[in-house]
């Protein structure tokens, strides 16, 4: 008798232990298969190749609204739908780390084409345009009207100034 309930004990830790889900430290996004204007999420592993192994509900920053996604077999599905081209943030936190990806979802009829941005270059197209108008004080108005097209981009496709900041930050975070 107390080998049979030793045996179970064992084998019910292992089916346990088994169950933890794995953790995603890297994803692709991707328009999903049923061309319904929702974006699909790609659990992968380092080098862009998809991770099946994922399963379970995971929490996800998108666009700075905390949403909760269900994975099957290394995908999920956002659920709400994309109406127009737009930016969007999505940013995973789990033991190992902050992972995230700044995405500029290209919409042309009912297709969505997403590209992934570096965020590295929210912080870089600034920074060179603030060196050009030093250098070149007679553009210093051209330079002034292109800094503004630029916010109102990113503003007029969804990423707001905490957004942006926050995209910036965790680029910085991953260089060190």
């Amino acid at each position: 008798m107390k080998r049979g309930f030793l045996l179970f004990f064992l084998c019910l830790t292992g089916f346990f232990a088994s169950a933890q889900t794995a953790a995603i430290n890297n994803f692709l996004v991707k328009e999903n298969l049923l061309k319904n204007s929702k974006l699909a999420i790609i659990a992968a592993d380092s080098l862009d190749k998809p991770n099946e192994n994922i399963n379970g509900i995971y929490t996800f920053s998108v666009s700075g609204f905390t949403q909760s996604l269900k994975f099957n077999d290394g995908i999920a599905v956002l659920p709400l739908p994309i109406e127009r081209s737009t930016l969007v943030y999505l940013k995973h936190q789990n033991d190992t780390g902050t992972h995230g990806k700044l995405v500029y979802v290209y919409k042309k009829d009912n297709d969505l084409t997403p590209y992934a941005i570096n965020s590295l270059l929210l912080f870089i197209i600034p920074i060179i345009l603030v060196i050009l108008a030093f250098a070149f004080r007679k553009l210093i108005i051209f330079i002034v009207i292109i800094f503004l097209v630029f916010v109102y981009f990113n503003h007029s496709n969804g990423l707001n100034i905490g957004t942006f900041f926050e995209s910036i930050f965790d680029a910085l975070k991953g260089l060190f």
